[in-house]
């Protein structure tokens, strides 16, 4: 790998990730694909995996099948079961690092503390941890679920037990015999209930609103079916192909025709009759919302474990905290000895936008003040040559994550290709213009979704109700929009005249189709 110093001690590279989850990993292995070498992954963590590393606790798997939720250049004729365990899945991440010889790239306990565009020289400088960096271009692979969100509650530092994040799981805290308050009922949650609850003394779940849980139709996959996908690669291929194709379909009943919903509603009510056979408790777990406005959950066994003897179901959220006794909205109260929070992540406000300075001195946090907006989900106005995979209405209510991520590589190969054929010092800078152009046809499409018409308030959507964080569509449709760029989206702008372009971009955008700079950037015809 070529990094050459820079000035001060400053290693410079063409390409910085930041982050080595799926999304950072996937951009590496595409960088080498497409013969770029010259690139660090920066990671803060001391091992790869994002939040496969990071969320460890008991009973942590994927609700994603093993074959659907994997890089489709990277097939696994392996995995063990047909939902994959957090193991299996942090192993998988370990191997695609070493069988695509990532390992030189990485640069491990080098948490990014600032990125700042040089609008001199075009190129991002870069403090981390672990020393400092520039970058041509800065590709932002940090993941919306990886700063573990924990509710302000009034006394919770006063509490004298134990506290912590599911994500952050007190591997050294015994939970034999203890009182233990379990905060939330999301995907964590409905994990961590039924893998807890036979250890514990007594169990308190605090929910705010319940959940619609789906069983979760999970199996070991056989010897002889591991067997045939090795010995038949396409096997696996059909594997996968089955199990999106089924997913696709299903896509129109969240975001166009809510109201088919309501068979899956009988499916989920069915489930949970079989297992809570008391009348009081089954009406706490019956949301009140249509299903798929929030996400919808898979397990067998958190209803059998609500149903035991030493859990109790409090349906409301958690207030305040009083010495040892913790305080139910409702008023409920409960004496216990440790406190997990299943409260999610920082999702609609990433916690890295707060350390991103773009080319006209704000952060990407200000920018993104009144709602998260990028290009096809990659590009931010004013932030040239940085792109974020997973960013902004690329999420899934139903599918597998790792389609999204590959087809934001693809945009981010054919970004780069086009800085090589622009030649010189050049970035590329979303037109405020296209940014809105996009954003409002994505919110426009939201609108008849479940999601925002299903009746629930979720972590899809922002402190507004905007909903900027999923994609209101096919896996298909996010491809087809994502497999090129499209130059007359972007300011092309070059170092000469780079403050010419830069106080362009944040002027009145005219809606012109030159590069702000003359002719000084030249006019490339797209698909030349």
């Amino acid at each position: 790998m070529a990094e050459h110093e820079h000035g001060h001690g400053k290693r410079h590279v063409r390409v910085a990730v930041i982050g080595s989850g799926f999304g950072g990993l996937g951009a590496a292995v595409r960088l080498r694909r497409e013969g770029i070498t010259d690139f660090v992954v920066l990671e803060r963590a001391d091992s790869v995996g994002g939040t496969w590393r990071d969320n460890s606790y008991p009973g942590c798997a994927c609700d994603v099948p093993s074959h659907l939720y994997s890089f489709s250049f990277a097939p696994n004729p392996d995995w063990p079961r047909t939902f994959s365990g957090q193991q299996h899945i942090r192993a998988y991440l370990e191997h695609v690092a070493d069988t695509f010889r990532l390992r030189p790239h990485l640069r491990l306990n080098s948490e990014v503390k600032k990125m700042t565009w040089d609008t001199e020289l075009l190129r991002w400088d870069i403090e981390t941890t672990g020393g400092d960096w520039s970058a041509d271009v800065v590709v932002s692979a940090t993941g919306p679920l990886s700063d573990p969100k924990i509710p302000d509650i009034p006394g919770l530092d006063t509490f004298p037990g134990e506290v912590f994040h599911s994500a952050r799981w007190d591997h050294d805290y015994d939970l034999a015999g203890k009182r233990v308050a379990m905060i939330g009922t999301g995907a964590s949650a409905i994990q961590i209930v039924p893998a807890i609850q036979p250890e514990v003394g007594r169990l308190t779940l605090f929910q705010r609103t319940p959940a619609w849980v789906m069983p979760r139709i999970d199996r070991p996959i056989s010897g002889v079916e591991r067997s045939l996908h090795r010995a038949l690669p396409l096997t696996t291929q059909l594997r996968r192909g089955l199990l999106w194709g089924i997913r696709e379909l299903q896509v129109q009943a969240f975001t166009k025709h809510p109201n088919e919903l309501g068979f899956v509603e009988q499916l989920a009510k069915r489930n949970m009759a079989r297992a809570v056979k008391d009348p009081q408790l089954r009406a706490k777990l019956t949301p009140d919302y249509r299903i798929g406005c929030k996400r919808i959950l898979l397990s067998s066994t958190y209803y059998p474990a609500l149903a035991q003897d030493n859990v109790d179901v409090v349906a409301s959220g958690l207030s305040e905290v009083r010495g040892s006794t913790v305080v139910a909205a409702d008023g409920t109260e409960t004496e216990v000895d440790a406190i997990i929070f299943g409260t999610g992540f920082r999702v609609t406000d990433m916690p890295i936008s707060e350390r991103v300075v773009g080319a006209d001195g704000r952060t990407l946090a200000e920018t993104w003040k009144t709602g998260m907006a990028a290009l096809r989900g990659a590009a931010a106005a004013g932030f040239p040559n940085w792109m974020t995979i997973i960013g902004p209405n690329t999420g899934l209510g139903n599918s597998s994550m790792i389609l999204m991520i590959e087809s934001q590589l693809n945009y981010m190969a054919d970004y780069l290709r086009q800085l090589e054929v622009l030649g010189g010092r050049v970035a590329l800078d979303a037109r405020p213009s296209a940014v809105n152009a996009w954003n409002r046809k994505v919110q426009e499409r939201m609108e008849r979704t479940v999601w925002n018409t299903g009746g629930c308030t979720s972590w899809y959507l922002d402190a507004s109700g905007r909903n900027t964080t999923i994609w209101p569509g096919t896996t298909t449709e996010f491809r087809r929009a994502t497999r090129r760029v499209d130059l007359a989206e972007y300011e092309v702008v070059r170092a000469a005249v780079a403050k010419d372009a830069v106080k362009k971009a944040t002027s009145v955008e005219t809606g012109g189709d030159g590069d702000g700079a003359g002719s000084a950037g030249p006019q490339v015809e797209v698909g030349a």
